[in-house]
Formats: structure tokens, sequence, C-alpha cells
């Protein structure tokens, strides 16, 4: 019971980290690396929609909470031929990108497709994650002001 409720608790973890990187990567990236795989027979459990979720905010991060206004948002479900279901879901009108992102998931939680979207899918786009945030960190580096307070000598 303890082994399975690690392993579930790993699955999920590996899942969120996935989910991470294909929200935050650009569809036609995605596109491009899952050429590289050889994609398994899937069917579509919801087509691929867009709609709008309500974004919620708080003041100072944790007043309370109000609605700050709405966000469109793409979604989509896919179940592979071995069983395994995936969710995807990503911010603006991108459907593909939504449907890529629920094969993804499906196949992270197969023990047959996990590997290989690790090596030829997950792991190239992380780099380029990684390394579109750096750049933007380094740019926002460089504007930097650093203010300070003179005390004025009058007793």
């Amino acid at each position: 019971m303890i082994a399975s409720v690690e392993h579930n608790e790993g699955m999920q973890a590996q899942r969120k980290a996935a989910m991470a990187v294909l929200a935050h990567s650009d569809a036609a990236a995605i596109e491009q690396c899952l050429e590289a795989v050889a994609l398994p027979a899937h069917e579509n459990l919801r087509q691929p929609e867009n709609g709008l979720v309500m974004v919620r905010g708080r003041i100072g991060g944790d007043g309370a909470p109000f609605n700050l206004g709405e966000a469109t948002v793409s979604r989509a479900a896919v179940r592979l031929s071995t069983g395994e279901v995936g969710f995807g879901y990503t911010l603006g009108r991108n459907s593909r990108k939504a449907q890529m992102i629920a094969l993804c998931d499906a196949m992270v939680q197969s023990s047959e497709f996990a590997a290989t979207v690790e090596a030829k899918v997950l792991a190239p786009l992380r780099a380029t994650v990684a390394a579109t945030r750096s750049r933007k960190a380094a740019e926002t580096a460089a504007t930097r002001v650093d203010f300070y307070t003179m005390v004025r000598g009058e007793g």
C-alpha cells in the first residue's frame, strides 16, 4: 500500500514537471520535438476546445481574493490505446498545443513511452525554457537601477 502511494506521488510529480515545461514551451517547438517520436495510437476523449477561466488575485499576495478578470484557455483530453489518459491546458487559443500537451501527458504516464518522451521532448524543451529564462533575467538585470538614500549632514 505504501509503495503504491509513493509511486502515485512520484508519478504526479513527474507529470507536474512535464506540464510545467510544456506549458512554457512554444507550440512549434513541441511539435518539432514530437516529430522525433513514434506517436502511439490514441483517440481524443475531448476534442480541443477554447474557453474562459476566471483569474483570481489577492492584494499583497495574502489579502482577500477578488476576481481579476477572465483569461482564454484551450484544453484537450487524449487516451492512448494502452489506456493512459492525458489532459492538456494552455493559456490562449491554441487548440493544437493543448492536444500535444495532452498527448505528452498520456505518454509520460506510460511505462513504454515515458523514457522516450523525457529524452526526445521534455529534455530539449526544458533546456530551451531554461535558456529563455536566463536570457530574460540577464536582460532585466542589465536595466536594474540601484537606489540609495543619502543622509543629510545637518545635526
